[in-house]
C-alpha cells in the first residue's frame, strides 16, 4: 500500500506555534513516527508540507496516480479551500483528514470543515497519535 501524508499551512511551525494547542512535537517528529509506522507494515509512505494552496492541490492530483489514500491536515485550509476540496473529491483517492487539535472544540469558524464531506473519515483532537490513528484507518480502507 502506498500513502501519501499532506501537511497544509504553518504546519512546518509545530513545536514552536501554540504549542498549548497543536503540542511540542515539529513535524519533523511527526513524519519520523509515520515513516517508523509505516514501515513496520510494508507501507510506502510520502509526505509533503506547503504553505500554498495550489501546490497541495496539484500534490493531490499528482497522487491519484501512485498512492492508495491520501492523509491530509489541510489546517487553515480546512475552512476555507474549496480548491482542495474539489481536488479530493475530483481524483477519487480515499482520503482521511486529520487535526491535531480539536477543532469542534475550538473557535466558531473552526467548526466547519469543507474537507469532510469528500473525506473517508476525520480524525481531530488527538494530538500527535491522530496521525497513527489516521494511518491505521488507511490501512483498514485495503480491507473493505
Amino acid at each position: 500500500m502506498k500513502i501519501f501524508v499532506l501537511h497544509g499551512p504553518n504546519l512546518n511551525l509545530l513545536g514552536t506555534r501554540e504549542p498549548e494547542v497543536y503540542g511540542a512535537a515539529t513535524l519533523e517528529s511527526i513524519n519520523a513516527m509515520l515513516e517508523e509506522e509505516a514501515k513496520a507494515r510494508g507501507v510506502e509512505l510520502k509526505t509533503l508540507q506547503s504553505n500554498s494552496e495550489g501546490e497541495l492541490v496539484s500534490a493531490i492530483q499528482e497522487a491519484a496516480s501512485w498512492a492508495d489514500a491520501v492523509i491530509i491536515n489541510p489546517a487553515a485550509y480546512t475552512h476555507t479551500s474549496i480548491a482542495l476540496r474539489d481536488a479530493i473529491s475530483a481524483v477519487g483517492t480515499p482520503t482521511i483528514e486529520v487535526h491535531l487539535s480539536n477543532i469542534y472544540a475550538r473557535e466558531e469558524f473552526r467548526h466547519h470543515s469543507l474537507i469532510s464531506p469528500v473525506a473517508v473519515g476525520q480524525v481531530t483532537g488527538f494530538g500527535v497519535e491522530g496521525y497513527r490513528l489516521a494511518l491505521l484507518a488507511a490501512l483498514s480502507l485495503d480491507d473493505k
